[in-house]
């Protein structure tokens, strides 16, 4: 069985940074890959098209460069796509839309091993992260599922009423607060810099530090990290592929046109100079 990079690093308690993609092109994994500073890929599949053999592609990537992939799932697929990602070689799932100590339960039971003292779910696979058939059933194998890291979106009103009874649910190790989501069940739809919206993402990271957890923290851009570092937050997700491109094609398709438009000025003066000189040699001739 492939070692988990991202378990070995919160044993150590050593900091993570991840970054997300949309798209299940393996080769983005690749680039991440040799890039050199990422030690796992999310994947969101929340929002993302995609099929079984996707998984297994971008699985394939993430083995080639020896990182750990997560993958983010809503809520009516935990079992089915936690376990089909396991599967096809990502060793972690963040899983969105908790509500309650049940529901961190269900999480727990979507990637352990159905065996005693696991509480899972899981039964013998026949996939990729077993080598198809070499060591399904094996004691690697679920010793594998155990290493697998949860974690945990804390978005939803009654999750942040409930915290610390979601997060004493044995098995789940990241946590990350969602603004979006959180400010919408709450009446603030979009307000993420609203008093009491920071004042539930503080919360949620203090309180997982407290319990020896790990919170996590997405970034658009790295020039925000500052307040989450002197806060104590060592894993970082930053970026998202369809959100680099946009703006890319944004910054630079005005930037081109300005430029074009500034040309085509100079180039209507030029005309317009030419045919005052014409203009005058041909008073004169």
């Amino acid at each position: 069985m492939r070692p988990n990079r991202l378990r070995a690093s919160l044993d150590a308690n050593e900091p993570t940074i991840s970054t997300h993609i949309l798209s299940t092109w393996p080769t983005l994994v690749e680039l991440i890959g040799d890039a050199g500073h990422y030690d796992y890929v999310e994947f969101t599949a929340e929002y993302a098209p995609f099929t079984m053999s996707d998984l297994d592609n971008l699985g394939r990537a993430l083995e080639l460069k020896n990182m750990a992939g997560m993958i983010k799932i809503e809520q009516t697929q935990y079992t089915h796509q936690a376990m089909r990602a396991i599967g096809s070689g990502f060793q972690s799932v963040l899983f969105a839309d908790l509500r309650s100590v049940a529901d961190a339960e269900a999480c727990v039971a979507a990637v352990r091993a159905e065996t005693p003292g696991t509480r899972g779910r899981l039964g013998v696979g026949m996939r990729r992260d077993v080598g198809t058939v070499l060591e399904g059933g094996s004691p690697a194998y679920v010793n594998a599922l155990n290493d697998v890291v949860i974690a945990v979106m804390i978005e939803k009103r009654e999750a942040v009423e409930d915290l610390e009874n979601i997060l004493s649910v044995k098995g789940i190790e990241m946590i990350q607060f969602g603004g979006s989501d959180y400010s919408m069940s709450m009446g603030l739809t979009g307000q993420r810099a609203h008093p009491d919206i920071k004042n539930a993402e503080r919360k949620t990271i203090e309180t997982s530090l407290k319990m020896g957890l790990h919170p996590r923290v997405e970034l658009a851009d790295i020039k925000d990290a500052a307040p989450y570092l002197e806060m104590g937050v060592k894993h970082y997700c930053i970026g998202w592929d369809v959100r680099i491109l946009y703006s890319w094609w944004k910054a630079n398709g005005e930037g081109m046109h300005a430029m074009l438009a500034e040309a085509n000025k100079g180039d209507k003066r030029k005309t317009a100079a030419l045919a005052s000189r014409a203009g005058v040699a041909a008073g004169t001739y």
